[in-house]
């Protein structure tokens, strides 16, 4: 499965792996389409691509981290 997510991220996980963490922790895998990083903020859109229960878990680990996560719609590949 993959879905497009938009993520967003606070000031106070601008600076934390939190993409090296997902990858390892679900097996997930970011394909990043577009990125904003600044010194106080930062947004990623990209495609996760993975397991189905895996991408859900890893959206749902995303968000009680802190980050904003906006769904943008699955992509129709599996």
């Amino acid at each position: 499965m993959k879905a497009r997510v938009r993520l967003v991220f606070p000031d106070s996980l601008v600076r934390e792996p939190v993409l090296a963490r997902l990858v390892r922790r679900f097996d997930v895998e970011p394909n990043i389409r577009r990125a904003a990083v600044e010194e106080g903020a930062g947004w990623v859109v990209c495609e996760l691509d993975g397991d189905t229960n895996a991408v859900e878990d890893a959206v749902v680990w995303l968000e009680e981290a802190g980050v904003s996560v906006e769904r943008l719609g699955d992509v129709l590949e599996s």
